[in-house]
């Protein structure tokens, strides 16, 4: 059985993604970054880019991002704060 983990994305203007997802794919300013559920606590800057990720339902979507902004992952929820 896959686990699951809280995602939110936001911007300055709205509510982008709230929902239960299987994994995440980021744009880090080192590479991209890989999230799965119950990762270690992590803070890592973002680039525009791709942000991936698969939903509790199967569906994968995929945001193209053209800001920067910050990923916090904490206790098996991932906030995504996009400028």
């Amino acid at each position: 059985m896959k686990k699951y983990f809280k995602l939110d994305i936001l911007s300055s203007v709205n509510h982008i993604f709230q929902g239960e997802v299987y994994s995440l794919i980021a744009p880090g300013q080192a590479g991209y970054l890989g999230v799965l559920a119950h990762h270690a606590p992590l803070i890592a800057s973002l680039v525009p880019g791709k942000i991936i990720f698969e939903e509790v339902s199967g569906k994968r979507t995929i945001i193209q991002s053209e800001r920067n902004g910050f990923l916090d992952v904490h206790n098996n929820r991932v906030i995504i704060l996009l400028e």
